[in-house]
């Protein structure tokens, strides 16, 4: 890629593709009658409008926040389109056909991020904990007075959940599991007929931004020969969080397992801030190896998170990325080639 080349951003959605560029994003979908319908719209340069967000880390978590706004806007935009399809198809007409509402989407909001706090930080600090109590010990007493089996159980889980000190070790123990859980977690995911539609079109995004990337024309049959694995995936992002967490955690640590969950939390922001300065340092030094090796792990898990996409499914990607294109400002950074 050129260094003055605009960098572009995409995510997959339901039957369709977002491609975001730096002033602007357009959500292209396929509706069942072949049609591609699309959305977009200019988008404001945070760092611009608050000066602090240009600074390391800050302007991570800032990137991170906007991506995941956007993402939740872009699915939002394609579910609608899904779903009326599917009721015009049930027979239902056009104004029973009712876009899905702000409350529904909070409410799936707030459920994912319940459920990825609960599986991917605290389930996994609590084993975590078990073990180490198991290993300083050598087993854990559980016998009570009472000799019943729910009083066994209690005395047993106030055994096990006895703070155990975050160390090195410990928290290298809960990283792995916290990478097992996501790695059976986009497994089985993946054994899903309209998730595997879902990870064709993140291979379609994949293959056209790297289309975009090699200043080739914007052709199916460009995009087609393209590798589907991208080393600035959120995949890749991901796996970067979960070794940079296991340092983190390592650092701020108490002897409080309370403490401990909520730091986790709380580290989220940063963590995931100085994930990206980490890949952006990389990217823009020219230390392409280094890059390589940070991004071989996410670049392992889009041999699951990717698949090889249609015609079809690249011209959705292609439409989007023009569509993005065409919001941004014309500047001598623009590339000479767009189809």
């Amino acid at each position: 890629m050129r260094e003055d080349q605009i960098i572009i951003g995409g995510q997959a959605v339901i039957e369709g593709v977002m491609m975001r560029a730096p002033h602007g994003y357009a959500v292209a979908v396929r509706k069942q009658n072949g049609d591609i319908v699309t959305k977009g719209a200019r988008l404001p340069i945070l760092a611009e409008k608050y000066p602090l967000l240009k600074l390391p880390v800050l302007r991570g978590a800032a990137v991170l926040i906007q991506s995941l706004s956007l993402g939740v806007k872009a699915l939002n935009f394609s579910a609608n389109v899904t779903f009326a399809d599917l009721e015009l198809e049930a027979g239902k007409d056009q104004e029973s056909a009712a876009p899905r509402s702000g409350s529904t989407t909070a409410w799936t909001l707030i459920m994912g991020a319940i459920f990825n706090v609960l599986v991917f930080i605290l389930l996994p600090l609590l084993l975590t904990n078990m073990i180490f109590v198991y290993i300083g010990s050598g087993t854990i007493q559980s016998h009570s007075a009472s000799g019943r089996w729910y009083t066994e159980a209690w005395t047993w889980l106030r055994a096990a959940l006895k703070p155990v000190r975050p160390s090195i070790p410990f928290n290298l123990v809960d990283g792995v599991i916290r990478m097992t859980f996501f790695l059976i977690m986009i497994w089985g995911m993946s054994r899903l007929r309209d998730i595997n539609r879902l990870f064709q079109y993140h291979g379609a995004e994949h293959k056209t931004v790297y289309t975009w990337e090699a200043g080739e024309a914007l052709t199916v049959e460009n995009a087609r020969t393209k590798r589907r694995q991208h080393p600035r995936c959120g995949t890749s992002f991901l796996m970067v969080v979960m070794l940079v967490a296991i340092i983190a955690y390592s650092i701020v640590k108490f002897d409080s397992l309370v403490l401990n969950f909520l730091t986790r939390i709380l580290l989220m922001p940063v963590i995931a801030g100085l994930s990206y300065e980490i890949i952006r340092a990389s990217a823009m030094s020219g230390a392409q190896f280094v890059l390589s090796i940070i991004t071989r792990p996410g670049m392992w898990l889009q041999n699951i998170t990717t698949k090889e996409p249609d015609d079809e499914q690249l011209e959705v990607a292609i439409v989007a990325l023009k569509e993005s294109l065409a919001l941004e400002p014309v500047t001598r950074t623009e590339p000479a080639l767009v189809a």
